[in-house]
């Protein structure tokens, strides 16, 4: 087993940053929440992690077949329940130009399926949370 570590820090007002192998990741609320909506909060990025993870696994597979991508967009549609707000629909549409081979569609469909984000929801971890004090 792999264990890789994360550290979260609360740099002031409601800011939440994750660092991870040497990058800082940023989150902040939005003014309504009282933050200053200076960086993304962590639901959007989860939602985003969707849409780019599917993107990166496009970009693999045109790479790999040697397609352009200037005109290639990946657009994610995310449908909220109204009472509960939790996501019921998160639809992935590929947009490719008219003159994309037809014989690539369902690979590349099944490529961006390949999203190991993806994946994670449908067999997700088993979560622990502890309070540990410091020395």
């Amino acid at each position: 087993m792999v264990i890789t570590e994360m550290e979260i820090s609360f740099p002031g007002g409601q800011k939440v940053d994750a660092q991870y192998r040497g990058l800082t990741i940023k989150t902040d609320q939005p003014v309504e929440d009282g933050g200053d909506e200076s960086a993304p909060t962590p639901f959007s990025l989860f939602l985003a992690s969707l849409g780019t993870c599917a993107g990166y696994y496009v970009l693999a597979f045109c790479k790999k077949h040697g397609i352009p991508t200037q005109t290639i967009k990946v657009i994610a549609h995310i449908d909220r329940n109204n009472i509960t707000h939790m996501v019921e629909n998160y639809t992935i549409d590929i947009h490719v130009p008219k003159e994309f081979p037809e014989q690539y569609k369902n690979a590349m469909a099944k490529s961006a399926e390949s999203c190991i984000v993806k994946k994670h929801l449908e067999q997700p971890p088993r979560f622990v949370i502890s309070v540990v004090k410091q020395d």
